[in-house]
């Protein structure tokens, strides 16, 4: 793949963007080139790419695979430049007769002839960048395999990687979502985006088991035969039924082949390797893997946390391990490596989908969502290691038919990605591949356990903290959607050990005391919470209609992006489909990315976490059997935790609170700088098991 990078409106564009284009040179080094509105110059060597005359200017690094194409295109007034790779170029070379050299030509051409929206056209991954006359559109593929960050103040900053516009100095970065098309005014500095049409889940396919696993059989197998390169590739390989099953197909279509495995040396094999050994030995795989101790675990901590922009413990993890096999890949001079990313949200691999009461729903927000959890961790180790990076399992054509595949199929009381799994055995891979319990990349190479080694032996408490010192920056800047009880206080606790900025709260102070979406008992309080933390609050009154008080939702959202440039939200919802569903669409909307670190947790564990973490808590409503009166009002101790879970089995209560049983709040908790003080009170009953304890004074103690 390549780099795209643009300048519109600065000073020095084309100055800036050859700048861009050294820091981000692996991304391609076969060529590269920038354009401004009345010249270019392309070169293979970057050092002969001078500066143009001109404030806005786009530029290019190529990473050739099929043919040295340079860019950016330039036609008239057309400029364009992509990074990807289009799957059906030739159907659409010979559709529209354009007579193209490679898929880059193809997409520029069509663009040109149908506007920016015939991206919906292309199969594929990629991100473009469009210009025409004094209209700018940037667009990436659907799911967002492809990265484009962008800064965006009346003039116009993008960049595959946000580094080059940390370098720049430039504020409020946001990495475009994928599902709209960013369209920028050169003159007037104004923009505006286009609302893409994302995968649904409805309507679900009718046809019976054996119809649906031969269909996703076929796709599988198209997806994997139309990623497949003229030379030797690479597997990402870990054992498990993804990087198993596609190394399965390509060795039965004869394909030239290594799968590459990465672990720590340590007395126990890792899990990963000992599954990769035995499946490559079977299935006659060529296999190299490379084992790191712990000691150079820090060594090459130093490359891959800078590298991916992030700290957090679970990105870094699985990078690690990604990182260590593509330098392997690379070693070996293949240009082209196949990952199995995609398939557990697909085909419901994850715990949470187990805990869903809509799988499919939970499958659907997992797609929206893997651009920012996964995608540009893993397109920026491959770039670094000079390698595109091929991901069947989200092939647009498998998704779309995916994600309407009837829960039963995906999963059962004991197995998950049940249609997946049979697929396989249907093409010949034995039962006992097929069926490998999963392991996450960081558990299954033990890299976690060696990070959490590490922090221990620099004297940290959490693996976030010792990998804070390789990049000092948070991870995001965020909202957090906060009620004064305690889901949204720790979900917003649990991000800021993660690296990640809380600018400010966000409170909703709705009118209707039954409301759908927001808490309501003693919201009032959230302003001393907030004063306490030492961050800004956003409080938006609603009248708590249902649905109607969405719209006052994303006016605060809107306001807490403007005044303090948040990039996501987080959210302390666990259970509630209904919450989270309507806050990711008001996310996506916005543009924002949307965390919920609290999802699915065990209840218990919740709770018992809470007052570990040394969070203080009230209830401040009751509305369940079993609770009565003495609950209100006083403060949470492990024994009231005991005996929830005592009522929990005895009449089926949700012991976090989830289905409404009680409100809580926050007294005290480990980022406030002072405890609150209940002044004045009292407890309103209206009858033995419903109640609420009303704040009618309170203030921060000294």
């Amino acid at each position: 793949m390549c780099g795209i990078i643009g300048f519109f409106n600065h000073n020095k564009a084309s100055s800036k963007v050859v700048n861009g284009l050294k820091i981000i040179k692996n991304r391609g080094m076969n060529g590269f080139g920038i354009a401004t509105s009345k010249e270019f110059v392309h070169d293979k060597n970057l050092s002969k790419v001078n500066d143009l005359v001109g404030d806005s200017c786009i530029g290019h690094n190529l990473h050739s695979v099929v043919g040295d194409v340079f860019q950016p295109f330039v036609n008239a007034d057309n400029r364009f430049a992509i990074n990807g790779e289009i799957y059906n170029w030739k159907e659409l070379d010979k559709k529209y007769k354009f007579g193209a050299r490679n898929d880059s030509e193809v997409a520029f051409n069509l663009i040109r002839k149908k506007g920016i929206e015939a991206a919906n056209e292309f199969d594929g991954v990629f991100a473009i960048c469009y210009w025409k006359s004094d209209k700018v559109y940037l667009v990436r593929d659907i799911i967002g395999v492809k990265p484009i960050w962008y800064s965006l103040d009346e003039k116009l900053a993008f960049c595959s990687e946000k580094k080059v516009l940390l370098k720049e100095g430039l504020q409020n970065i946001v990495e475009l979502n994928p599902r709209v098309i960013l369209e920028y005014d050169v003159n007037s500095g104004e923009s505006k985006v286009i609302k893409r049409k994302f995968f649904d889940i409805k309507p679900e396919h009718s046809g019976s088991k054996e119809e649906i696993i031969e269909k996703v059989a076929d796709l599988s197998l198209d997806a994997i035969k139309k990623r497949i390169p003229d030379g030797k590739f690479g597997i990402l390989f870990s054992g498990g039924i993804d990087s198993t099953y596609i190394a399965y197909q390509c060795k039965k279509l004869g394909l030239d082949f290594t799968c590459y495995t990465a672990a720590l040396k340590n007395e126990k094999e890792a899990p990963d390797l000992v599954y990769a050994k035995k499946v490559a030995k079977e299935l006659g795989l060529d296999l190299k893997f490379k084992l790191i101790d712990i000691d150079e675990v820090s060594s090459y901590l130093k490359k891959v946390v800078p590298l991916i922009e992030d700290s957090n413990v679970v990105k870094v993890g699985v990078g690690l391990t990604f990182y260590v096999a593509c330098e392997l890949a690379k070693k070996d001079n293949i240009k082209v490596i196949f990952s199995g990313l995609g398939s557990e949200e697909l085909f419901a691999g994850y715990q949470r989908h187990k805990e869903s009461i809509n799988v499919n729903e939970e499958c659907l927000s997992g797609v929206r969502k893997i651009y920012e959890r996964d995608m540009y961790r893993d397109d920026v180790i491959t770039m670094n290691n000079n390698l595109e990076l091929r991901l069947p399992f989200l092939d647009k054509k498998l998704t779309e038919y995916s994600l309407r595949i009837p829960a039963k199929y995906k999963l059962d009381d004991t197995s998950s990605k049940l249609v997946l799994r049979e697929a396989a055995i249907k093409s010949g891979l034995s039962e006992e591949f097929s069926f490998r319990p999963k392991k996450a990349a960081q558990y299954g190479s033990y890299f976690d356990k060696a990070i959490g080694k590490l922090a221990k032996r620099d004297g940290k408490k959490l693996k976030s903290e010792y990998l804070k010192q390789f990049y000092k920056m948070e991870n995001l800047k965020l909202g957090a959607l906060l009620s004064g009880g305690k889901d949204g206080l720790y979900a917003m606790h649990v991000m800021q050990k993660q690296n990640y900025d809380i600018s400010c709260f966000i409170s909703i102070v709705s009118k209707n005391q039954d409301s759908y979406m927001f808490h309501t008992p003693n919201i009032g309080l959230v302003d001393l919470q907030a004063e306490s933390c030492g961050i800004p609050l956003v409080l938006q009154e609603t009248q708590g209609e249902k649905e109607a008080e969405l719209e006052d939702l994303e006016k605060a959202l809107s306001v807490a992006v403007e005044k303090y440039g948040i990039q996501g939200v987080c959210s302390g919802a666990i259970f509630s489909n209904y919450q989270r569903e309507r806050i990711e669409k008001i996310c996506d909307k916005l543009g924002l990315k949307i965390f919920s670190p609290l999802w699915h947790m065990n209840q218990e564990l919740e709770m018992r976490n809470l007052l570990d973490e040394g969070f203080e808590i009230i209830f401040s409503s009751i509305a369940a059997e079993g609770l009565d009166k003495s609950f209100l009002g006083r403060v949470i101790t492990e024994k009231d935790v005991d005996k929830l879970v005592s009522i929990s089995k005895k009449v089926g209560m949700n012991v976090a609170g989830e289905g409404g049983e009680f409100e809580s709040l926050v007294l005290d908790c480990p980022v406030f700088r002072k405890k609150i003080e209940i002044v004045d009170s009292e407890i309103v009953m209206e009858n033995e098991i419903t109640g609420r304890f009303v704040v009618k004074k309170s203030k921060l103690q000294a």
